[in-house]
């Protein structure tokens, strides 16, 4: 397998794991989204000083409203959080 369909395949790993925690297992709750935030990107929410960094990216995932967070909802956060790493990281190389 290829690096990128291995990451892939990680991506929908990662997803199940979590949603297969409660009721419905195509989709995350809140409380799946904060277990997996707190275990797969613990520098995500590290700094520790907003109490309500949960609730704002819940709302933020949940782009349709329904109180759910779904794969493809899921896979845009991730993309969008690896594009703001990337530029991150090509701003630091070129100083």
């Amino acid at each position: 397998m290829s690096q990128l369909e291995t990451a892939m395949g990680m991506a929908t790993a990662v997803f199940d794991k979590y949603a297969k925690t409660e009721d419905n297992t195509q989709t995350l709750t809140k409380a799946e989204l904060k277990t997996l935030l707190e275990k797969e990107l613990p520098n995500f929410l590290s700094t520790g000083k907003d109490k309500d960094a949960i609730d704002k990216a819940f709302r933020n995932l949940d782009e349709n409203g329904d109180f759910q967070v779904d794969f493809k909802e899921f896979v845009i956060f991730v993309a969008a959080l690896t594009c703001c790493c990337h530029k991150y990281f090509e701003q630091k190389a070129a100083k």
